[in-house]
């Protein structure tokens, strides 16, 4: 039973008992606002910006197969969108698919990488001078209808100088294979987890904690961008970077709520596209981490419990198979009296198996269980059972990153995965509230 509890504690943790109870704290005040009477406006409340205030700037780097679609999906979200691409050395069709579409594009060549493209873009077309807001999105991106309408409002808030996109997976078109599906679904599952037990907590006005503005849709007041390094040296992906940036100059506030600026992104259905981009993510991380100096604040000291306690289940969850099968082994050897010293009971008793199975089994299937309500998709109650080798393989790769973090630096150059064509006939599944 103890081995059952400190597992099950190393596998939740506390920044989920901090996290969730803070977003919790969230939503009852909020009820308790709405149940009162009529409120004096809040001081300081300003201005939403307007979405022809806003420029979407894309980064793409071959994306034919996607770049059209992305972009005729916009029109779901009204009239005088600005709509900005940089090809990036791409080889393809995507630069003249974007100008087919209204577009604005940009072409480079060389290849720069995203971050680098980015920054290109946004001193070719004076975004900064010209728009209020910069909105970052992916080529493979689709907006929700109400986008603008719940996101913008977050800048009504002077303080707030970036709100971060709320991602769901697309799920349309369907993976042609079951490990396709099985992936999507598990990188859903994260998704709703991360957003709705950790990031709304980490996002309270007092807090103000969130860890990374996504890059595949989220918005930037234009007049901090100047004061982020976009395109940092060494560091794979630019959105950590931007957001530890954030902090670090205290910017401002970060905003993030799930039911606003939702965003559906295409994520990958193969599973060496998944252990890439992964990877990918995670390198981008320990480098950002590596990269930006301890600072007595709270978002650092939020951060420094999130690492280690990263590291501890990273490694628990590592040693989760090993463990299993020596305590396993341990046991049958002295179910056989093979052992008189004693030395293999006290192996199996300390790591019983069954105890170190449902250590992680059982709260990990309750992030299942979550997720199967938020996305009121059933399926996830069977597909959670086979979730717990995804989390082993998770683990593996993020201490597989730290150690690449150390020894090796990223030119930041594009790792697109491979994306399954976009039809006409296919529209986004809206996102659930």
């Amino acid at each position: 039973m103890v081995t059952f509890i400190v597992v099950l504690v190393l596998v939740l943790g506390l920044n989920t008992i901090i996290w969730t109870t803070a977003g919790g704290l969230r939503v009852l005040a909020a009820r308790v606002h709405r149940s009162g009477a009529a409120p004096a406006p809040r001081s300081g409340r300003g201005r939403a910006p307007r979405r022809d205030e806003v420029a979407i700037l894309i980064a793409a780097h071959n994306e034919e197969v996607v770049i059209g679609h992305t972009i005729g999906s916009l029109e779901a979200s009204g009239d005088n969108l600005n709509v900005f691409v940089v090809s990036d050395g791409s080889t393809d069709g995507t630069a003249a698919i974007a100008r087919a579409h209204g577009a604005t594009v940009l072409e480079l060549s060389p290849n720069r990488g995203k971050a680098g493209a980015l920054v290109a873009a946004i001193e070719h077309f004076d975004i900064a001078n010209r728009f209020e807001v910069l909105l970052l999105l992916d080529a493979d991106t689709h907006l929700s209808p109400d986008y603008f309408d719940t996101g913008l409002r977050e800048f009504a808030d002077p303080g707030v100088v970036a709100v971060a996109g709320r991602a769901s997976t697309i799920f349309v078109p369907r993976s042609p294979t079951f490990i396709g599906r099985l992936l999507v679904a598990y990188r859903e599952r994260v998704y709703i987890a991360m957003q709705y037990l950790f990031k709304f907590g980490q996002a309270a006005r007092y807090a103000n904690v969130v860890p990374i503005v996504p890059g595949f849709a989220s918005m930037y007041r234009t007049s901090i961008l100047a004061d982020i390094d976009i395109a940092a040296q060494g560091i794979t992906i630019e959105d950590y970077n931007m957001t530890f940036e954030v902090h670090a100059k205290r910017l401002g506030r970060i905003a993030f709520h799930p039911h606003a600026a939702i965003a559906l992104t295409q994520d990958p259905d193969t599973l060496f596209d998944y252990v890439k981009q992964v990877r990918r993510w995670n390198l981008g991380f320990w480098q950002t981490v590596g990269r930006h100096r301890f600072r007595l604040r709270t978002f650092w000291l939020a951060l420094t419990l999130f690492i280690a306690e990263l590291l501890v289940s990273s490694v628990v969850l590592a040693l989760l198979v090993p463990a299993v099968l020596v305590s396993a082994g341990a046991d049958a050897v002295d179910a056989y009296g093979l052992d008189p010293s004693g030395f293999a009971a006290w192996v199996a008793g300390a790591l019983p198996p069954v105890a170190l199975v449902l250590g992680v089994v059982v709260p990990d299937y309750l992030l299942s269980v979550l997720a199967a309500v938020v996305a009121r998709k059933p399926v996830f109650l069977a597909y959670g059972v086979l979730f717990p080798f995804f989390r082993v393989v998770d683990a593996l790769l993020c201490l597989a990153a730290l150690v690449g973090a150390v020894f090796s630096r990223s030119t930041g150059r594009w790792q697109s995965p491979d994306r399954r064509p976009a039809r006409a006939e296919d529209a986004p599944e809206p996102a659930l509230s």
